[in-house]
């Protein structure tokens, strides 16, 4: 027997103007990432230093990835229809593979040119005062947008800013390896670009892992509640004997949506049934927060 709640029919709504607001984030990290390409290309062109010209990578990069954003937002943004009836928030998650990627082109480039560069393909760069201060104020609005993307991240729940922050926040580091990196060329160690280089794609990298390792539960749907947590939710619910199935997911603005398959007294009327739905997913939604529960109910 299966008594459908109300909650099965309907569709799960979305913070008001929440898309609205992560993509003007996203519009005002765009033009400061521009300002940061600049710099840096301006520097990298005077000077040839591969770091330099790694960090400009990185901040271009920075942009492409906003860009992504900007279009993955503006698909999650949809509101749910008849073949996307859970809403199109995983787009939003798709779109943090898409920085993933641009992660893994720039750690290759910087690899190769780092080894170039160590073999003597490339000269070992020259610098002035004015490179360095350049490269301090594109740092500046590197530290100033990842602290702007993590708090409007936070606030609103997007999986993308706070992807893009931690891609931000290795691009800070890089600029202050490119600034080390000028400094000690400066000084006569000629090999520490090219070694500086090397470290530069191993951030990267990590960057990459770590945006994986937060998008992918998301895309593939993987346990949000533990099922033993939320069977003992329902268990406390009179009338209930048992609890068949419990399962759960979430979405990329940190919804939740559990689905549970309660036993119950064969003798029970399907009114009543519907009653313990309902006591369910008030349950649910009083334990864990803002939840979606879709209940179906079993004779024992």
């Amino acid at each position: 027997m299966h008594a459908p709640s109300q909650s099965e029919h309907a569709r799960p709504t979305f913070p008001e103007g929440r898309s609205e607001r992560v993509r003007r984030a996203l519009l005002f990290v765009l033009f400061l990432n521009a300002l940061s390409v600049a710099l840096k290309i301006g520097v990298g062109a005077r000077t040839g230093a591969l770091t330099v010209l790694g960090a400009a990578l990185e901040s271009g990069l920075d942009m492409l990835s906003n860009a992504v954003g900007i279009f993955a937002i503006s698909v999650a943004a949809r509101a749910p229809d008849d073949d996307h009836p859970y809403g199109h928030e995983k787009f939003e998650t798709l779109g943090t593979l898409g920085i993933v990627a641009f992660l893994a082109i720039t750690c290759f480039e910087l690899l190769r040119r780092s080894i170039e560069e160590l073999n003597g393909v490339h000269a070992a760069p020259t610098t002035a005062l004015l490179d360095v201060v350049l490269l301090v104020l594109s740092l500046g609005v590197n530290a100033f947008v990842v602290g702007y993307e993590r708090r409007r991240g936070r606030a609103l729940g997007s999986d993308l800013l706070l992807a893009d922050a931690a891609h931000t926040a290795s691009d800070v580091l890089v600029t202050a390896l490119a600034i080390a990196s000028l400094v000690l060329s400066h000084l006569g160690y000629l090999r520490a670009d090219a070694l500086l280089g090397m470290v530069v794609a191993l951030i990267i990298a990590w960057s990459g892992y770590q945006i994986l390792r937060g998008s992918i539960p998301i895309l593939v749907d993987a346990r949000a509640v533990d099922a033993g947590r939320l069977a003992s939710i329902v268990a406390t619910i009179p009338g209930v004997v048992g609890v068949r199935a419990a399962r759960s997911r979430r979405t990329a603005s940190g919804r939740l949506f559990a689905e549970v398959t309660i036993l119950f007294d064969g003798s029970t009327s399907v009114s009543a049934a519907h009653d313990f739905t309902d006591e369910v997913e008030r349950a649910i939604a009083r334990e864990l927060g803002t939840a979606e529960a879709i209940v179906h109910v079993e004779p024992a």
